[in-house]
């Protein structure tokens, strides 16, 4: 029984790294739409999304099959519901490609506004973000949980940053110009959300790890 868990346990660890792989792809393929100005590539992101939310459900069962079945305790549930959140949040970050694939489309048409300069870094802190929270995962590190979490200031900043220029140096200037600034600000926000997520996987990390809740409170992962 406690052989057949495990391995259980293994294929489930499995199923949430190709949910990651799947979403962080998600999110690249976004961004280069949107640097190449590529129809195609948004349109992909958007068309995949079926796959990812048909995944998120397949784990979703999983963890609930393994919690009935086996009725683990400590660290093992602890893995199988750090892994239904973790879950869920790579399932939004994925929402949140397919949110910006479809600004994207938005823009392709359009004379570029303006050169892209503080999106393009605000979506390196993001991919960043979402590839060490999962490898934090993977490998059970703190301290590597504790980097992602104090990332999110960096991408607050540049967030903030691009929603300045946009409005304070072109909408308000020209309100004409609000078609194309509009979609970058979304952007913005959505790829500044994809790091919010992030940080919540980096939290259940640290929960899974040493049953520390730190939600709300980023002084305990001091």
């Amino acid at each position: 029984m406690e052989r057949h868990f495990d391995e259980e346990l293994k294929e489930l660890h499995k199923e949430i790294l190709k949910m990651a792989t799947m979403t962080q792809e998600a999110i690249h393929q976004s961004i280069e739409a949107l640097k190449d100005r590529q129809k195609s590539e948004a349109q992909g992101v958007i068309d995949s999304d079926n796959k990812i939310d048909e995944l998120e459900l397949v784990i979703d069962e999983k963890c609930i099959d393994l919690i009935a079945r086996y009725q683990p305790m400590a660290g093992d549930l602890r893995f199988i519901a750090t892994g239904m959140r973790i879950n869920a949040e790579l399932e939004r970050i994925a929402d949140l490609a397919v949110d910006i694939s479809q600004r994207v489309l938005e823009l392709v048409d359009k004379p570029l506004l303006k050169p892209l300069i503080d999106i393009p870094k605000l979506s390196v802190v993001a991919q960043n973000m979402v590839h060490d929270a999962i490898d934090a995962f993977v490998k059970k590190d703190i301290g590597l949980a504790r980097k992602v979490v104090l990332s999110d200031e960096e991408a607050d900043k540049l967030r903030n940053l691009v929603q300045e220029e946009l409005i304070n140096d072109y909408m308000a200037r020209d309100p004409s110009t609000a078609s194309r600034a509009v979609p970058l600000l979304l952007i913005a926000r959505h790829l500044e959300r994809i790091c919010d997520l992030s940080t919540n996987i980096a939290e259940d990390v640290v929960y899974m790890v040493e049953g520390k809740v730190v939600k709300h409170h980023p002084e305990e992962l001091s």
